[in-house]
């Protein structure tokens, strides 16, 4: 069973890979969804209460994800501590996820995260996590586009692209660079050629 690391800056189309790839057979463990995911277990909301205050804090007790991140990033350093309590629990339930698999190993796990490069996710003991680097790339001007037609406004769009790694910190860490400069069709063509160089 092969797990491999998925990212790619926002708009770049790292998405419409894990699709392409989950259609061609891979299992997809959406490494963002579990984030969001274990904010709602009692270990790390108590967690985050305590280190952010109760202001993040729901009146049902719930993470108000939206106060949260306003906390967050209204600091630097903040973030760091958020991902001190939070990435050990999606680590371990990556974990989890590929135990359960590997009962009936696939022949590709895709863990797809935003953060691969910015964090340890997804890097567990004993070579379990993934052991090779798939980033997907596009043009900045063509980034732009797509979040535009997504709704996102020019600044905003600038500044989640600066908040991120840099297209140069992901090559570095990169085996596979798939460039995402025209469509659906011309990405399924080099997903297609990943896939006969990854699973062989």
């Amino acid at each position: 069973m092969k797990v491999i690391g998925l990212c790619g800056g926002i708009g770049a189309g790292k998405s419409t890979v894990a699709t392409l790839l989950a259609e061609r057979g891979a299992v997809v463990i959406d490494v963002d969804t579990l984030g969001r995911h274990v904010l709602t277990l009692r270990e790390v909301r108590d967690a985050v209460a305590a280190e952010f205050g109760d202001s993040v804090l729901r009146p049902d007790g719930t993470v108000d994800r939206g106060a949260l991140a306003e906390v967050v990033f209204s600091a630097k350093g903040r973030l760091a501590d958020l991902e001190a309590i939070s990435h050990p629990v999606i680590n371990r339930e990556i974990l989890r996820r590929l135990d359960a698999l590997a009962e009936d190993p696939p022949d590709l796990v895709v863990l797809d995260m935003a953060v691969l490069v910015e964090s340890n996710l997804g890097q567990l003991a004993n070579d379990r996590g993934y052991t090779e680097v798939v980033v997907v790339e596009a043009d900045s001007e063509l980034r732009m586009d797509r979040l535009a037609e997504r709704g996102m406004a020019p600044d905003d769009a600038r500044s989640r692209i600066a908040a991120q790694a840099t297209d140069a910190e992901r090559r570095a860490v990169a085996d596979y660079i798939l460039v995402n400069n025209r469509d659906r069709e011309h990405l399924a063509v080099l997903v297609d050629d990943l896939l006969a160089r990854l699973v062989v």
